[in-house]
């Protein structure tokens, strides 16, 4: 009795390579290859987008907490700013206090948004860089055996 063993796993690490008999006819050949590069490119379709949806849910809790985070820093800083305005209206008039702090308040507002257009502008977007990897590797593979 034989034990069961797994399947390899998908994508260009579980290729496997069957010795080809000395008589095999051209179209046998042919037929294979077109069989194993299907089965490849399915294979690599299938690990690129497991590879997409786990960045997408790790980037949706993310986001999540970082709004959280965002929302509490958003009343901690009102009641910073509130307490600024009262600290300057004890030395000058309240509505002068106010528009001093407002100010300073659209500066650093405007240097946040410079910063920040910088960023997105130099993030990329989400790529499955695994499966990318993968099938450039299958097409070396590819091509190296086409050389012979």
């Amino acid at each position: 009795m034989t034990a069961p063993h797994s399947p390899p796993p998908a994508g260009a690490t579980g290729a496997t390579v069957t010795p080809v008999p000395e008589n095999t006819s051209t179209g046998q050949l042919i037929g294979q290859l077109t069989e194993q590069i299907s089965s490849l490119v399915r294979n690599e379709a299938r690990l690129a987008q497991a590879e997409v949806t786990q960045k997408a849910k790790r980037l949706g809790v993310g986001a999540g907490l970082f709004g959280g985070a965002g929302l509490f820093a958003f009343f901690g800083l009102a009641v910073l700013v509130a307490a600024a305005v009262l600290a300057l209206a004890s030395v000058l008039p309240g509505w002068l206090a106010a528009v001093i702090v407002a100010v300073v308040l659209f500066a650093i507002a405007g240097v946040l948004a410079a910063v920040g257009k910088r960023d997105v502008e130099q993030a990329s977007p989400p790529l499955p860089t695994q499966a990318i990897a993968g099938v450039q590797a299958d097409i070396a593979a590819v091509k190296k055996g086409m050389a012979r």
